[in-house]
Formats: C-alpha cells, structure tokens, sequence
C-alpha cells in the first residue's frame, strides 16, 4: 500500500506513487526499479517539467533540499563514504523521462561503481529510467540484482514497496532526530 493514499504522484507519464517513499512541498524521492548501485534513488520535482530551468526558485531550492535530506538517510543506511548526485537536464543530457530529477547514489570505496563506472552507466542503457519503466508499465515484474549492468533486472512491486516503507521510516527517524537537536531535546 502506498504511503501517500489519497495522492497520485507521476514520474512524467508513469504513475509512480507506490515508488515514493518521501515527500516535501514540492518533491519527492522514489525508490529505482533498476538501481545502479545500493542505495540509488532518485529525487524529482512534484512538478512534470523536463528542465531545472522551468522550475521556480521555491521548487529547485525544495528539490536540493529534499536531495540532501534525503543523503543522510542514505549515508547513515548504506554507511555510505560519498555519493554521485547527477542531473541528465534535457534528452541530449541523456534524460530519458521528460522530467526533472537527480540521481542519488550512495557510493564506497571499492563498490561496482569504482573507476568513474557509475558516469557511463547513467548516460548508457543501464541509465535508461524512462525505458525501464515503460518496459514494466502493466507487466509482471522480476527481482532485480545489481552486479552487472547486463545482468540488472527490473525489481518486482513487492520488493520496491519493502523498500519505501523502509526509507520513509528511517526517513521519519532522522526527521525527528533533527527537530529534538534543534529544540534542545537531546
């Protein structure tokens, strides 16, 4: 069950609202059918706007944001060391939905990504959102792995839906953490 009832939130054209698994004034964060990495997920715009340019200060401030937000949950889950951020802004950049997002990756040393991988990743089939979602729209979905790019399938319903209910609760966590710090409570 979505976390958000009562709310669609699209991806472009996809119906991604099962995926989310947090939301802000105006983004959201959802969980990858096809992760790159451990970890990838990708932030976007409540917005359907395909460039950063299209989005008002209020929203491209609310996206970086939620973007950082975000990474402290991911670095604390995944203990990660650094993470690639990467926007594709516009089909000639590689985006493949017609959408605004930014790709986050936790990323340590010595992971798959290692020697700047994850870079021809992003811009090559394996970086394909938009493909992989239409590939998956009304159709069964198979449980993913992430070793290999040739061999990373699409991850079923079931698995992403586990997923989001995970990082919204640890997401809350850290949430509450910030406001008893910044209260004095702790």
């Amino acid at each position: 069950m979505p976390p958000f009832s009562g709310r669609t939130i699209h991806f472009g054209a996809f119906n991604v609202t099962s995926q989310v698994f947090h939301t802000s004034p105006h983004s959201f964060a959802l969980v990858n059918l096809k992760p790159l990495l451990p970890g990838h997920i990708l932030v976007s715009s409540l917005r359907v706007k395909p460039f950063l340019s299209d989005l008002s200060h209020e929203e491209l401030s609310d996206l970086f944001l939620t973007v950082t937000r975000v990474q402290k949950t991911l670095k604390r889950l995944y203990k990660a060391d650094a993470f690639n951020i990467a926007v594709q802004d516009g089909e000639a950049a590689g985006q493949s939905v017609k959408h605004v997002h930014c790709h986050v990756i936790p990323r340590s040393k010595g992971d798959a990504g290692g020697e700047d991988k994850v870079h021809e990743w992003l811009e090559g089939e394996e970086g394909d959102v938009g493909k992989h979602q239409s590939e998956v729209e009304g159709s069964e979905r198979k449980v993913g792995e992430w070793a290999k790019d040739e061999e990373r399938k699409s991850r079923t319903m079931e698995v992403m839906e586990k997923e989001v209910v995970w990082l919204k609760e640890e997401m809350e966590k850290d949430a509450q953490g910030e406001t008893e710090s910044n209260t004095g409570k702790l």
